[in-house]
C-alpha cells in the first residue's frame, strides 16, 4: 500500500512538473515566436525562469541575427514598406526594405518598422525648430545609430529581426518634419490601412504642412492623397512658375487638377479655402530620389 502511494505520488508530481513545463514552454513560444527547440533549451538553461529564458533567446537571436546580417547583406532588398507617423506638430516617414513581399507583410517586420518609426519621430522632436516647417533627412547610417526606448540601437533591432525571419533588411532612409503653431501637419500612406492614424504602413507615404486658421482634417488628408497620386515635384510659386500647356503633364502642385475634384486646380482650391500649402514630402517604396533636390540638400549622414 505504501509502495503504491509512493509511486502514485511520484507519478502525480511528474505530471504536475511536466504540465508546468509545458505551460511555460507554450507561453514562451507564444510570447517570443521562437522555435520549440530553442524555447525548450532556453527554459532548461535558465531553470524554467521565463524572463531569463526570454532574455537568453533574444541575445541568441541577436547574435545569430548579426551573423545572418553579415551573410545576407549583399542580397537585394527590393521589397518593403513606407511607414508614417504624426504626433501634433511632428511627423516622420521611413522606408524599410526587405527581400520579399511576404516578409513585408510579416508582423515581426511591422513590429520592427514601428520601433524604427517611433525612434525617428522622437529624434525629430529634438531638432531645433528655426523655421515654420523644418525637414531633416536621415540616411541609413544615421538611422542605424539611433537608440530605441529600450536602449538598443536600431541596427541591433534590425539584426534581431533578421535573425528571426532569415531575410536581409535595410533601413533605407527617413525624414522628420516639424511645424510651428499655426501650421498643421497631416500624413497618410497608400494603400490606406483600416486604422491610418497615428501611424500606418503602405507602399507610398506623404507628409504635408498646411497653414490655416483651424485644423482641416479631411482636406489635409485629401491633399496628402493628392501628393501620393499626382506626384508633384514642388508646391510652386505663382510669381515665378508658369503652368504647362498640358495639365496632364503638370508637375507643379498649384497647377495640377485636384485629385478629388478635377474641376478645380489646387491653386483655386487653396484660394477658396483661404489656406496655404507650405511644404510636402512624398516617399515611394523603391524609388530613386536623386532628382528630388529639396531632399538631397537636407540629407544628414553624420
Amino acid at each position: 500500500m505504501i509502495s503504491h502511494q509512493f509511486f502514485r505520488s511520484i507519478h502525480t508530481n511528474y505530471i504536475l512538473c511536466y504540465s508546468t513545463k509545458k505551460t511555460l514552454l507554450s507561453k514562451l513560444r507564444k510570447k517570443t515566436g521562437y522555435a520549440f527547440v530553442n524555447c525548450k533549451k532556453a527554459l532548461e538553461l535558465n531553470n524554467n525562469d521565463i524572463e531569463k529564458a526570454e532574455e537568453w533567446l533574444n541575445k541568441e537571436a541577436q547574435s545569430q541575427g548579426w551573423n545572418k546580417a553579415l551573410k545576407l547583406q549583399s542580397r537585394i532588398t527590393s521589397e518593403g514598406l513606407i511607414a508614417m507617423i504624426t504626433n501634433k506638430n511632428h511627423g516622420a516617414l521611413v522606408e524599410i526594405n526587405c527581400e520579399t513581399d511576404f516578409v513585408a507583410r510579416n508582423k515581426k517586420f511591422h513590429d520592427l518598422a514601428q520601433i524604427i518609426l517611433t525612434t525617428v519621430l522622437k529624434y525629430g522632436m529634438t531638432v531645433d525648430q528655426d523655421s515654420l516647417v523644418k525637414k531633416t533627412m536621415l540616411c541609413t547610417e544615421s538611422i542605424n545609430k539611433l537608440c530605441a526606448e529600450d536602449g538598443k540601437s536600431l541596427s541591433d533591432h534590425s539584426a534581431l529581426t533578421i535573425g528571426l525571419i532569415g531575410e536581409n533588411i535595410n533601413i533605407r532612409r527617413a525624414l522628420c518634419m516639424s511645424v510651428q503653431p499655426g501650421v498643421h501637419l497631416y500624413g497618410c500612406t497608400h494603400p490606406t490601412p483600416v486604422n491610418p492614424v497615428p501611424s500606418s504602413f503602405g507602399r507610398y507615404g506623404a507628409l504635408l504642412a498646411l497653414k490655416s486658421d483651424k485644423k482641416k482634417e479631411m482636406l489635409g488628408m485629401q491633399l496628402c492623397q493628392h501628393v501620393i497620386g499626382m506626384n508633384p515635384i514642388k508646391v510652386g510659386d505663382p510669381t515665378i512658375d508658369e503652368p504647362l500647356d498640358n495639365v496632364d503633364d503638370e508637375t507643379i502642385m498649384l497647377y495640377q487638377e485636384f485629385l478629388f475634384n478635377p474641376a478645380l486646380s489646387i491653386q483655386q482650391l487653396l484660394q477658396n479655402e483661404q489656406i496655404e500649402i507650405l511644404d510636402f514630402v512624398r516617399f515611394e517604396m523603391g524609388e530613386t530620389f536623386e532628382n528630388r533636390q529639396s531632399l538631397d540638400s537636407i540629407e544628414t549622414c553624420g
